[in-house]
């Protein structure tokens, strides 16, 4: 599964035109980018510096009232205000970052998984890509629960370093950004990255100047998309968890249940690994500072504050409240997954029996439009599915507080944009068949609404 979380930091990435978007014809095959006003390097120099904090802060704002004592006097001093006592540095979190960036290298290189094919290559052939993130998952959770059982590791006081870990994560991301904008290496495949004449060297390196730069075996994307970004959300998922057993001597039914449902999402991208190959991000956008940033911070710390919040704020719920939240749960998935099932199928082999009974549109671009099936119901049903996963793991957390619901808000906000984004390009390209589509299926998102 290719998760909408991937747009979250690639919002910040815009004034960028690419082939695809572009129809002049004038520079296939690259991506053009185009940054020409002050306000951008102002914003995007903010958003560097501010991303970090901002996300210590609504961390921080997950802290109960009356956990925040006096420490108000001993955290002025700090860099940020914080209502809690836990350090935003120490060289502990920088060796933990570190040293889970290398086993998940090391992991990269395990002789199993399937390889695939993905971008052409410079020399004219496809990029090969090791799809093992699912064994290096499987490993780095078996290591991770090995070392807490034998009580070498206790989770709680990585839960309690919260802060400090995200600060190393921007530390390990800054030093990998410059690594790769210093380097001399080339990209890996045939589409460039050009900048016009005005794009000042800190847009370069925070947007990024290479589309698929490998370190040996390893492409530097893939690697910090899947490995970084997915398999760091699920650790700090099962941190949290073990967590709640140290400190609770037992889990909450609301706890377990945002867990289950957010390590169920991340197990199923995993499982589809090769479904991040096409996506936008990975083919379209090159490779800096603000993407790297979010796989280490925004991704594993920000997708989970629902887990978070209940780790700092416990509600407890009845079971028979559990139920409607596993059916909305379990309702968005089978919608997702089933949607981009008849999506992707169709789109191999449209003339597969199995489709035989679904109505389309002929476009005049030689392709067929589905009218039926899930995209007979709305345009987008696998974006409907996608916030409805998110809403579920936000509910066990109540209503006391805006702040479990704001991946959930961000997703919806991204995927609603995201689907304008894609119609767009779909009107450009279909024409009146796109118009009539529209017409015999009227809502985006939600049947009936909107």
């Amino acid at each position: 599964m290719m998760t909408s979380l991937h747009q979250d930091h690639q919002t910040l990435r815009h004034r960028k035109l690419t082939a695809a978007d572009d129809d002049d014809g004038g520079d296939e095959g690259r991506s053009v980018v185009k940054l020409q006003s002050k306000w951008n390097t102002v914003h995007l120099s903010g958003v560097c510096v501010l991303l970090t904090v901002s996300l210590i802060k609504l961390l921080d704002a997950c802290h109960s009232s009356s956990s925040s004592s006096s420490s108000s006097s001993s955290s002025s001093s700090s860099w940020v205000v914080l209502s809690s006592e836990s350090s935003i540095w120490d060289w502990w979190s920088v060796c933990v970052v570190l040293s889970f960036t290398v086993l998940q290298v090391a992991l990269y290189y395990l002789p199993v998984g399937p390889e695939t094919e993905g971008k052409i290559g410079p020399n004219g052939k496809p990029l090969i890509y090791k799809l093992n993130g699912l064994y290096a998952f499987s490993v780095t959770l078996l290591l991770l629960l090995g070392v807490w059982f034998c009580g070498v590791l206790r989770a709680a006081a990585v839960s309690e370093r919260i802060f400090s870990l995200i600060s190393a994560g921007a530390a390990v991301a800054l030093m990998l950004s410059l690594m790769l904008f210093l380097s001399p290496a080339r990209t890996h495949s045939c589409t460039h990255v050009h900048y016009d004449h005005t794009a000042k060297p800190l847009l370069q390196f925070v947007l990024g100047q290479k589309m698929d730069p490998r370190l040996g075996l390893i492409d530097v994307k893939h690697f910090v998309m899947v490995r970084i970004g997915f398999i760091g959300w699920a650790v700090m998922d099962v941190l949290y968890l073990l967590s709640a057993v140290e400190m609770e001597g037992s889990v909450s039914l609301s706890l377990l249940l945002v867990v289950v449902f957010q390590l169920i999402y991340i197990l199923d991208f995993l499982i589809d690994e090769g479904s991040v190959l096409t996506t936008k991000e990975f083919t379209e956008e090159p490779i800096g500072f603000i993407m790297i940033l979010g796989e280490f911070i925004w991704i594993p710390f920000f997708s989970n504050l629902p887990v978070y919040f209940l780790l700092q704020r416990p509600n407890h719920i009845h079971f028979l409240s559990a139920v409607p939240i596993c059916l909305l749960f379990g309702v968005g998935f089978l919608i997702y997954y089933l949607s981009n099932e008849q999506k992707d199928g169709f789109r191999k082999n449209p003339d597969d029996p199995a489709y035989a009974g679904l109505s389309t549109i002929r476009s005049p671009s030689g392709k067929s439009l589905l009218v039926s099936g899930w995209f007979g119901w709305v345009r987008h049903p696998n974006y409907l599915g996608d916030v409805m996963m998110m809403l579920a793991w936000c509910l066990p957390c109540g209503f006391t507080s805006l702040l479990p619901y704001l991946p959930a808000l961000q997703c919806f906000h991204l995927l609603r944009q995201r689907a304008n984004e894609i119609e767009e390009s779909c009107m450009k390209k279909h024409g009146n068949a796109w118009q009539e589509y529209c017409r015999r299926v009227p809502h985006k998102l939600l049947p009936y609404i909107y």
